[in-house]
């Protein structure tokens, strides 16, 4: 018997329930409490094996809440990452003076990246609109640095992303 989600109900109920407990002792109150709550069991002398169970759980619902959390925002990054190249592909392919050998460039070889990057900076240079040479530098660094950004390396190091 599957949800909407394609889990199951004892799947969704099970996540719904981790979910409130990792809340519950993710916060910082939880945590002092907690804290407060293992020194006077040491204090007054109860079961330390007891305690030590406690202490994994607690560590091991931190660290899978901690991962969720990871893995949704790497989730959303991807989508927003995807969302954004295909705005960019679609400017490029509307523009006429741009060149359509950018669209889907992430999907590219690192070589075809850096030759691609290397004509660029060419063009730039032989422009004869930038006859500045603070605007042409101006441009060139822009570049260089959307290209660190985006894991590409900068003055033709190729760097470790595609």
């Amino acid at each position: 018997m599957a949800g909407s989600d394609g889990k199951s109900w004892f799947e969704s109920v099970g996540c719904r329930i981790s979910a409130v407990v990792a809340d519950l002792f993710a916060h910082p109150y939880a945590q002092i409490g907690f804290i407060v709550v293992c020194v006077a069991w040491f204090a007054i002398g109860f079961n330390i094996n007891l305690l030590t169970a406690a202490l994994s759980i607690m560590a091991i619902t931190l660290t899978q809440m901690v991962l969720n959390n990871q893995n949704e925002r790497e989730a959303e990054a991807r989508r927003r990452d995807i969302a954004m190249h295909a705005k960019l592909d679609e400017l490029i392919s509307a523009s006429r003076k741009a060149r359509n050998d950018f669209v889907g460039v992430e999907d590219r070889d690192e070589e075809e990246i850096v030759q691609l990057k290397e004509e660029v900076k060419e063009a730039l240079e032989e422009a004869p609109v930038l006859d500045e040479p603070e605007i042409k530098e101006t441009i060139k660094e822009a570049v260089e640095e959307a290209l660190q950004e985006n894991g590409h390396g900068g003055k033709g190091n190729v760097g470790s992303k595609a």
